[in-house]
């Protein structure tokens, strides 16, 4: 960078020099702090486009997203855990196949991902669709529908370019410029090293959390997951921060919606998705503005989380098969092909819950 200043520095003066009159006197100090400002301006002008041109090679080409991927694992280590691995790649495939459905060029720009040991409730995904995905996601969430959510909102990110606008208002300038004035192994090492560090501070605005929630549900409503996942997620999280603080990027009020707020935008979609016919209050879950059912809750989840599930197959039911009529099978009840609810614990029995779901319906 001193290099190029020195240069930048001769090239105003020469320039200078070939509008002065012949006759003119030593340069005034006015002169000296213009040709200095120029200098100034030179710099962060150079500095400005060698920082888009990296963004732009990072987020759109190949080699420039193996290159990030490759930083970020390095960074925050990678969770080799073959039993979680192969769950993320299960999801990522169902996710993606989802996204193609509306967004195809994914297919042109695929997601790279992985597991980081960290053991706090996060993932977050980088320019070019690049994810890192910590192994506490794993922890809280019990199910691949769960995990499918935040999976499905950070990828919402990706495919909004939510996250190059973020980047661009997040890293300081100055921090741009430091990098590519000591790059001794290439800017775009440089700035891919910024960005690395930086993946999990991008300030991305409440707006795009919000449209980034509303499309992870349609990514949903796209695949085989339950949409009752969608709430799901928010209980089990206003579930565990009543005994604890809960850390991470996600929860940070500052940006993103509260956890409740999430929940009934959630509870509030699969109403719509049902046809008005599906909602859920407090535990219980309603068809037509009847009481339905409150689910028993089992090991792995709560009344009101299982409500959720229940909520989401009435729903995927209401949408794809009209509400045909609800049938009893070895212990679940289905209507169509669509399986509502197996009976556990303390429920009715499957043939009692098909019958009160069919005077209701």
């Amino acid at each position: 960078m001193f290099n190029f200043k020195k240069k930048l520095s001769k090239l105003i003066a020469s320039a200078m020099l070939v509008t002065m009159p012949i006759f003119a006197g030593a340069p005034s100090q006015a002169d000296a702090n213009w040709l200095d400002a120029a200098i100034n301006v030179g710099i962060a002008g150079y500095q400005m486009s060698e920082y888009n041109k990296q963004i732009d090679k990072i987020n759109n080409t190949e080699e420039g997203r193996q290159q990030l991927y490759a930083q970020m694992k390095e960074k925050q280590g990678v969770d080799s855990d073959p039993y979680l691995n192969q769950r993320l790649d299960g999801i990522m495939s169902n996710l993606s196949a989802a996204v193609a459905v509306t967004e195809p060029a994914i297919n042109e720009k695929p997601f790279l991902y992985f597991i980081n040991p960290s053991k706090d409730f996060n993932a977050a995904c980088s320019l070019g669709h690049v994810m890192t995905v910590n192994a506490g996601i794993f922890d809280l969430l019990r199910t691949d529908d769960e995990v499918a959510v935040v999976l499905g909102h950070e990828m919402s990110h990706g495919m909004r370019d939510h996250v190059v606008k973020g980047f661009k208002k997040s890293v300081p300038v100055t921090l741009i410029a430091t990098a590519i004035a000591s790059n001794t192994n290439g800017v775009g090492t440089a700035i891919t090293n910024v960005i690395a560090n930086y993946t999990e501070k991008v300030h991305i605005t409440k707006p795009m959390e919000w449209e980034a929630d509303n499309i992870a549900f349609q990514y949903l409503a796209n695949s085989n997951y339950n949409l009752g996942a969608c709430p799901a997620v928010w209980q089990r999280v206003i579930e565990k921060s009543g005994s604890q603080q809960m850390t991470g990027d996600i929860f940070s009020v500052s940006d993103h919606p509260s956890h409740s707020e999430r929940l009934n935008n959630y509870i509030k979609k699969i109403k719509e998705y049902s046809g008005n016919k599906v909602d859920v209050k407090g535990n219980a879950v309603y068809v037509n503005d009847k009481e339905f059912i409150v689910p028993a809750a089992t090991e792995e989840m709560s009344e009101q989380v299982r409500a959720y599930y229940v909520a989401g197959n009435l729903a995927r039911a209401f949408h794809d098969n009209g509400g045909v009529d609800a049938t009893a099978y070895e212990g679940t009840v289905y209507m169509g092909n669509q399986g509502i609810i197996t009976s556990l614990n303390t429920d009715a029995s499957a043939e009692e819950i098909a019958s009160k779901l069919n005077s209701i319906k």
